[in-house]
């Protein structure tokens, strides 16, 4: 690693740390209590699936508190079919909705996804084997968005893509027994999201009409 590599990384982490800094000093004193009450256990209402994109805050977006949301964070917000690959998504949705007992789940998207840019352009990707093995988990809502629009890399072929892959995703989700089996008891709720990086927008999908829409405007939950 040369000089100047250090020195951003040296800035980068002491600006973590200064961050760390003030919270200890200034935020947690005033809400001492409030975080004594969490260190005792949790009980989130929501599972948050989004993708790892740095833009992305979820408790930024929906205004939430710690301990509100059980957080799932993975590029491309893809959910991997029960039981094609065991592992940290599935892990965690498994505890979310069978031990913490979440009432809902929200699968958030987002614009300008680099994963979405990989779908479209596999060769993009190509050098990175590990990223194009997850991509595959994609392949459905390319197919779905390539009936609804004409393939292209303009950007409507790219948030149509974005939108089939929340739908599709959300398909996935019901694959899992955990959730197809609280499904069945009637108390459990699933959402589709696609947020607006740029106008600062969430659009919620509308099963009975088919598409996204403004999320003040969405009136059911898929189910």
């Amino acid at each position: 690693m040369n000089r100047g590599a250090r020195q951003n990384g040296n800035m980068a982490t002491d600006k973590i740390r200064r961050g760390v800094a003030r919270f200890q000093k200034r935020v947690y004193p005033k809400q001492r209590d409030f975080f004594q009450k969490l260190a005792l256990g949790q009980r989130p209402s929501v599972l948050f699936i989004t993708c790892s994109d740095s833009r992305i805050d979820p408790s930024l977006l929906t205004q939430s508190k710690p301990g509100e949301l059980f957080i799932c964070r993975v590029i491309g917000n893809l959910v991997p079919r029960h039981p094609d690959l065991p592992g940290g998504v599935s892990a965690t949705i498994e505890y979310a909705v069978a031990v913490l007992r979440v009432t809902e789940v929200i699968v958030c998207g987002h614009t300008d996804c680099g994963v979405m840019k990989g779908v479209l352009n596999p060769e993009s990707v190509k050098v990175l084997p590990k990223v194009s093995r997850w991509l595959k988990f994609a392949k459905a809502a390319r197919l779905a968005a390539s009936k609804e629009r004409r393939p292209g890399d303009d950007a409507e072929f790219l948030l149509t893509l974005t939108e089939q892959n929340v739908i599709e995703q959300l398909k996935n989700l019901r694959t899992h027994p955990s959730v197809a089996a609280r499904l069945r008891e009637g108390n459990l709720r699933l959402h589709g999201w696609v947020y607006d990086i740029a106008e600062g927008i969430v659009s919620s999908y509308d099963e009975e009409q088919r598409k996204f829409c403004p999320a003040h405007l969405f009136k059911k939950a898929a189910k």
